[in-house]
């Protein structure tokens, strides 16, 4: 194995799979926690104290794409539609919420932004 040569894309598609099923776990258990932890009233209620939009509507459609978009997305369904609607979902996050508060606070949303930008 040469480490200094271009990937076969089957090497690239590897590496994309496994970021995009790593991708969709994570979202899978931040949404998996917003609609069977906090439930509909308790994302609303947090998505209103931090200063969302429409919290009563933004609140249960992140939940909703955070659970059933990363399924879909582990089994390589929908992939740039919900490659989209992830990025807005973490610019959103980034922008509304953490970036008061520093990188450090926000660089899981980052990486997970970028991720799904790739």
């Amino acid at each position: 194995m040469n480490l200094f040569r271009s990937p076969s894309s089957r090497s690239l598609s590897l590496g994309l799979a496994v970021l995009r099923i790593a991708v969709g776990v994570v979202f899978l258990s931040h949404g998996y926690q917003k609609l069977f932890v906090f439930g509909f009233a308790g994302v609303t209620g947090a998505f209103t104290h931090m200063g969302v939009p429409a919290p009563g509507v933004m609140g249960p459609l992140i939940a909703l794409l955070e659970v059933f978009g990363a399924i879909a997305l582990i089994f390589g369904l929908l992939t740039r539609p919900l490659a989209l609607l992830f990025v807005c979902d973490m610019l959103g996050a980034i922008l509304l919420v953490q970036l008061k508060n520093g990188f450090s606070h926000y660089e899981l949303e980052f990486l997970l932004c970028a991720s799904s930008v790739a």
